[in-house]
Formats: C-alpha cells, sequence, structure tokens
C-alpha cells in the first residue's frame, strides 16, 4: 500500500484557503487570498524542494487542479517533477483533462482514493485542495500532514481540519522554523486518541 500526504499551507487559525492570491479562492467571500506570499524564503523554497523531490503522484480537487494547469505546463523545467507526476483529480464538473498525465477519479472520491493506495506507485499527494482534504480525512485516508504554519491570523476561511474530520493521534517526526517565522513541521498518523486527566 502506498501513503497519501497532505501539503498544506496554513495561517496560525488553521485557514488554507487562497494561500496564494486573491484570486485562487474567493469564495465564501474570502478577502486575504495571497496571505502566504510575503513570508517567503528559502527555507521555505527548500522545504517545499525536498517534498517534491522524491518520486509522487499528485491527487488534486477540481479547483487546485485548474490552477496547476494554468500556470505549470508553461513554466519550462522549473518544476518538470509536477508536469510529470500523474494527476489524479476529483472532479463531477470536468470531462476532458488537457494537462498531460492526468486522469478523472472515477466514482465515489473516497472509494478511488483508496484504490489509488491499494495500487502499485509512488507516494500520494495532496496540495491545496481544501474541499478534497476534508472528504479524504472523513474517510481516515491521510497517512502524514505536512504544514507550514504561517505567523497570520486571518479569521473566516476554509480550514485544514474541518467537523468530518475522524479523531487521530498525530506524531511529529521533523520541525524547523524559517527565517521568516514560518513553522515547518511533518505529522505522521500514531493510531488514536488518548486522553488522561490532571485531576487527583
Amino acid at each position: 500500500m502506498r501513503e497519501l500526504a497532505v501539503q498544506a499551507f496554513v495561517t496560525l487559525d488553521g485557514v488554507m484557503q487562497a494561500p496564494g492570491g486573491p484570486e485562487e479562492d474567493p469564495s465564501g467571500g474570502f478577502t486575504a487570498g495571497g496571505w502566504s506570499v510575503p513570508y517567503w524564503d528559502d527555507v521555505i523554497e527548500q522545504s517545499m524542494g525536498e517534498a517534491m523531490g522524491r518520486p509522487f503522484d499528485l491527487v488534486l480537487g477540481r479547483k487546485t487542479y485548474e490552477i496547476f494547469a494554468a500556470y505549470w505546463p508553461q513554466a519550462g523545467d522549473e518544476d518538470a517533477e509536477l508536469n510529470d507526476a500523474t494527476k489524479h483529480v476529483a472532479s463531477t464538473t470536468l470531462t476532458e483533462l488537457e494537462w498531460a498525465n492526468s486522469q478523472l477519479i472515477e466514482g465515489e472520491v473516497a472509494e478511488g482514493v483508496a484504490s489509488l493506495r491499494e495500487a502499485d506507485g509512488p507516494e500520494l499527494q495532496v496540495h491545496g485542495s481544501a474541499n478534497l482534504i476534508q472528504t479524504l480525512l472523513a474517510a481516515d485516508l491521510v497517512d502524514e500532514v505536512r504544514v507550514l504554519i504561517y505567523p497570520v491570523v486571518v479569521g473566516p476561511g476554509k480550514r485544514l481540519f474541518g467537523d468530518g474530520t475522524i479523531p487521530r493521534a498525530f506524531e511529529l517526526t521533523a520541525s524547523k522554523v524559517s527565517p521568516s517565522g514560518v513553522i515547518i513541521a511533518t505529522f505522521r498518523r500514531a493510531g488514536e486518541v488518548e486522553v488522561g486527566t490532571f485531576a487527583s
């Protein structure tokens, strides 16, 4: 079985909506799009390069797929990994995918992704795709969360962990802080949530 890793930029209050610009996702009246841009630095760039430096396939929601497909095919060799990777796309509205190596996930998304995890191949990575991530978390399909936590609070917006998330414990396996104050952390699933009490 191959693993599925979620890679997300989040604010201090847990919002992952539109980190790269106002046009990415203004749904719900979101007006803080682009909140990650002022914090970009060499350490963040290196971290992203390491994530992309291993073999991977992508699992993307429709909106993230369209954003990526509008940019990366014209980017040349800058990020050839994204162009070369197989893109598995969750969408009920798209019927044709023009970006090379792209294919629609057939049937129910959770079932389709579960089948992808069972198949041979490289790691599955989810980038962006807030709505898709909610579906995957609710179906207990996420093995690892790679999160970049930005020192900014934006209020309402799409969050990484929504109400349908299944309770799970995670283990911190790597962490560092960039010069701009972004916490870069990797968490792996570590079983059920354990509870206790400080009461004597």
